[in-house]
């Protein structure tokens, strides 16, 4: 009996408290939230450092920038892992973006060896988000990115770009444990 109670217990910890504490260990880019509603908040973020991959294919983008993180580099110097990872629409295609950490400037970066591999600056601004669990499907981004939409629409905010999908969790990490955003860029001055 204490066996199995043992048992049980190391089963709960690796399939749900470590997969969820993990994530937390990660970097994540910080922000400050200006405004909390019951469906959304408005974070200001100041700007942020990202490696990306712009294509019509999105299903290489994480190896790539995965690479690049791993030591495919020209310092061949390995980068922490950092959340979110970010997908959106960008220049006819879709986007993937890693975030590095903070230490990292764009004059100290390591320059990508893949010529599909960039470092940009995403600007400061403020952000519209709504927070879910569940797998990152893009039934259950739509749905969030609609409820998100039709609610900054009732609430008379303005819209300044594309819906941005934000994940934190690695694919190991059961469903209700996992945290997802939707969010968009809007013009604050509340």
């Amino acid at each position: 009996m204490r066996k199995s109670i043992i048992s049980i217990s190391f089963l709960i910890y690796i399939f749900c408290i470590l997969p969820y504490s993990t994530s937390m260990a990660y970097e994540e880019s910080q922000y400050d939230v200006v405004y909390k509603s019951e469906i959304y908040e408005v974070r200001h973020y100041k700007d942020r450092l990202v490696v990306e991959v712009v294509s019509r294919n999105d299903d290489s983008s994480f190896r790539k920038l995965f690479k690049y993180i791993s030591g495919q580099n020209n310092k061949s110097q390995e980068i922490k892992m950092t959340v979110p990872v970010t997908q959106g629409e960008k220049d006819n295609g879709y986007y993937m973006q890693f975030y590095l950490p903070s230490k990292f400037t764009k004059e100290n970066a390591p320059i990508p060896t893949n010529s599909d591999v960039k470092i940009s600056t995403i600007e400061e601004g403020f952000f519209a988000v709504i927070e879910y669990s569940g797998r990152a499907s893009d039934n259950n981004f739509f749905k969030h990115k609609e409820i998100l939409n039709k609610k900054l629409l009732e609430d008379k905010v303005i819209i300044k770009g594309p819906p941005i999908r934000a994940t934190y969790n690695g694919p190991f990490t059961l469903p209700m444990m996992r945290r997802n955003e939707a969010m968009f860029k809007v013009e604050w001055s509340k």
